[in-house]
């Protein structure tokens, strides 16, 4: 098991989900903490406060592509592919969910049953942390780790 893994499971195990764990993930190799982020990505587990909609390890990606690429405030210009990076994410991610899960809502990939997230959460939270690794090393951005 790799490092990231078993970060992943320790954050698991403290109470937070993948949007939340991708994030703190993001911010740790950032070198920073931001519990209000933490907080605020709680609104989009278990596809959007657990309505079974978008999962969160895709919307927590794509978040976290944000967090190192977007306007963070009023001087800062955007990275102008910033959405280009968030767009290659979805495509991975619909390509991946769809075709283990048959869609890329938490309900989808859970099949509506809350027993299967210990079983199906923590590989597709790895592996989106991966690919989210992937696009932003392409485009100039580092993130430590490896997380696959």
């Amino acid at each position: 098991m790799t490092d990231a893994f078993m970060k992943m499971v320790e954050l698991s195990q403290a109470g937070f989900y993948c949007s939340q764990i991708i994030l703190i993930i993001g911010l740790e190799a950032q070198g920073k903490e931001n519990p209000d982020v933490v907080r605020a990505m709680s609104g989009l587990v278990g596809g959007m406060g657990f309505c079974g909609k978008t999962c969160g390890a895709l919307t927590g990606g794509a978040c976290l592509i944000g967090l190192y690429a977007g306007k963070g405030t009023v001087e800062e210009m955007e990275d102008s592919r910033v959405n280009d990076m968030i767009r290659e994410l979805v495509g991975w991610f619909e390509e991946e969910a769809v075709s283990q899960y048959g869609g890329i809502a938490c309900d989808d990939i859970l099949e509506k049953n809350p027993m299967n997230r210990m079983a199906r959460c923590p590989q597709l939270t790895i592996k989106t942390l991966g690919k989210v690794q992937e696009i932003l090393s392409a485009n100039g951005y580092e993130l430590t780790g490896q997380f696959d």
